[in-house]
């Protein structure tokens, strides 16, 4: 039985609440009472669906294939109470997982408890079932979701006049046929999906492509900031409705863009980027093919500093990344700040 995850919104199509409301972080503030703000935990899913995109576009971008209705891009995003902090932990698309029961839209069928690997829980539940596993991976409860399919990356990767990324090395891969040489590169939509997709550039697969997906996060941020979009209302709006499309959303465009607003000022050092840290590989008898296992120790001390707003990077730290990225054993947190282009 699918349960509500979000908060009941209330029937009154007023700004001030809007405000107030992505402001506290869960929905709308109830007129008369007054909240003390929480933290925000948001899941950031980015799915294979490619039908929206031109066969042009697939063709010049290399974005073609066969979709299996997965994530391939899932983040787990952290806004603290004091909206002073973003934390973001990547959470590889191939790790082994444990899919909760539910029951199935076409057939009516209860579904019970199942391994599969994270990416599937969309597949067979869409951005619902795909927040619940999540959830009892973490122990941290999903407050909204963002879902994004290539063509609403693409366009808001133009609304913003592209991003910069820069790479020390040479960005070669095979699939997606992304070649940068080492320097700074604005990129427009569909290179920019190109970059964020490409997994066959060195040997650390999925967990390098992670790490190149939340540089380019930090990018996007400072693009927007420095372009002024997220101090414009109106162009706020704009790239909200932009990346929420007409499917189904966790937030409204009305939270979403004041959430946005109110992380305008936000600098790089402030935010923080992890991936969940990889222990080895799930076993053939667990019957879902070549799927990660997590360190349950430390994805669990990892976890639980979200759950208690408490921050990834120790005060007064600046930790280096390893680029690219070990497959197995710690991450080390970094500042947004090390991601930056300079």
């Amino acid at each position: 039985m699918k349960r509500n995850l979000w908060p009941r919104r209330l029937a009154i199509p007023s700004v001030v609440l809007a405000t107030a409301g992505a402001l506290l972080g869960t929905g709308f503030a109830s007129p008369g009472r007054e909240s003390a703000p929480r933290a925000m935990n948001i899941l950031l899913m980015g799915t294979d669906e490619r039908n929206t995109i031109t066969a042009a576009e697939k063709r010049e971008f290399h974005a073609g294939g066969h979709p299996c209705g997965c994530t391939d891009v899932l983040m787990l995003v952290h806004v603290s109470a004091r909206r002073d902090r973003v934390s973001v932990i990547g959470l590889p698309r191939d790790s082994y997982a444990e899919i909760p029961p539910y029951r199935d839209e076409a057939s009516g069928q209860e579904r019970p408890p199942h391994p599969a690997k994270i990416n599937a829980a969309f597949q067979e539940g869409g951005p619902e079932l795909a927040v619940r596993t999540v959830e009892s991976m973490t122990g941290v409860s999903v407050d909204r979701y963002v879902q994004l399919d290539f063509r609403r990356f693409m366009d808001g990767v133009d609304d913003v006049g592209g991003v910069e990324v820069c790479t020390p090395r040479r960005l070669k891969d095979s699939a997606t046929k992304l070649d940068l040489p080492p320097g700074k590169h604005r990129l427009g939509g569909g290179r920019a999906l190109q970059y964020v997709r490409s997994r066959h550039v060195d040997g650390s697969a999925d967990l390098g492509r992670i790490q190149r997906q939340q540089r380019f996060l930090v990018q996007a941020l400072r693009r927007a900031q420095s372009a002024k979009v997220l101090a414009d209302p109106g162009r706020t709006g704009y790239l909200v409705r932009t990346l929420l499309g007409s499917g189904p959303q966790g937030f409204s465009v009305g939270e979403l863009a004041e959430l946005a607003g109110a992380l305008r000022g936000l600098p790089s050092s402030a935010t923080e980027f992890t991936t969940v840290p990889i222990s080895g590989f799930a076993p053939p008898e667990a019957g879902v093919g070549s799927a990660l296992t997590w360190d349950r120790r430390r994805a669990d001390e990892l976890f639980a500093r979200i759950r208690e707003d408490r921050p990834l990077v120790a005060k007064g730290t600046q930790p280096a990344p390893k680029d690219p990225p070990d497959i197995l054993g710690t991450t080390t947190p970094v500042r947004g700040s090390a991601y930056a282009c300079r």
